[in-house]
């Protein structure tokens, strides 16, 4: 990835783009060909997959016909995917080597596990945390070949956390976890800020609901914004990755625009005061 991007420094020396585009409900090579186009346009050099979306082979294909139109190639973009929650534990080798083979790539710049639980397994069941444990020595054995060039986790509570810390070798170096204005993850984020993992955010629209939230509608307005951009900005501004997705590729090159300006201190901290605790994706805190 080239030094013009506003990025941040990951754990591993990895440098992982601030915007990304999320892939999430991408179906069929069309939709995900258009986006990744309009994605590379509007200047992305990141990509965000997963095997439960059921497009890793469909964003390979993308970014191997499109990258030399940019005069790109394999190592200018990031490329994030994840292990499925039916792949956790023995299987998890096997969902890792899926997804290198689906994606049609040599390596994948970082590898998270998608979720605490395990798919078939009631979410008390203690199972759920030998499984992850597995899964996670299976992504270091990964890391180690060369073949995630990072590793780490998403929709892990603190408590899920603080387990995989006292037990890996290798430090998770990024937590992708929902985060927005109504659920800013107060100590989560101060526990990645201290052990040095960095904190990325997904549904930062919070699946679209907070486009229309007075406050958020108010500061678009005095920005000249759209609601979209300036949730987006809220994150960036502290520093938070973002991975904002659409099939429409005029709402990719808008939500792409968030270099180009700054919210005031005090409008952050507005923002942030929405902050309520509420979750609009999955609630990860029941599995143990």
């Amino acid at each position: 990835m080239t030094d013009s991007q506003p990025h941040v420094l990951l754990n591993t020396g990895t440098r992982m783009p601030l915007l990304g585009l999320g892939t999430f409900r991408l179906q069929g090579q069309e939709d995900t060909s258009n986006a990744v186009d309009a994605a590379l346009t509007a200047g992305y050099r990141a990509f965000d997959t997963a095997a439960v979306y059921h497009n890793e082979a469909q964003l390979g294909h993308a970014l191997r016909c499109l990258l030399p139109k940019y005069g790109l190639s394999r190592e200018d973009v990031f490329i994030t995917s994840k292990l499925g929650p039916k792949d956790q534990g023995s299987k998890a080798r096997d969902g890792c080597l899926r997804s290198l083979e689906q994606l049609g790539l040599g390596y994948i710049d970082l590898y998270l596990i998608h979720w605490p639980g395990t798919q078939g397994l009631p979410a008390g069941d203690k199972r759920n945390a030998k499984n992850r444990a597995q899964s996670w020595t299976v992504l270091e054995e990964f890391y180690s070949e060369g073949k995630f060039r990072a590793i780490g986790v998403s929709n892990y509570t603190e408590e899920h956390m603080q387990e995989l810390l006292k037990s890996c070798k290798v430090p998770p170096a990024v937590l992708q976890v929902e985060f927005h204005p109504k659920l800013v993850q107060k100590d989560l984020r101060a526990l990645c800020k201290k052990r040095e993992v960095c904190f990325q955010a997904y549904s930062s629209l919070g699946t679209g609901l907070l486009l229309s939230d007075h406050v958020v509608l108010d500061l678009a307005k005095k920005y000249g914004r759209t609601s979209a951009q300036v949730l987006l900005r809220w994150a960036i501004q502290q520093n938070v990755p973002v991975l904002p997705k659409s099939r429409q590729p005029e709402r990719v090159e808008e939500n792409g625009r968030l270099f180009d300006f700054e919210i005031s201190e005090e409008d952050v901290e507005k923002l942030s005061a929405l902050d309520c605790g509420e979750k609009f994706c999955w609630d990860p805190t029941h599995v143990s």
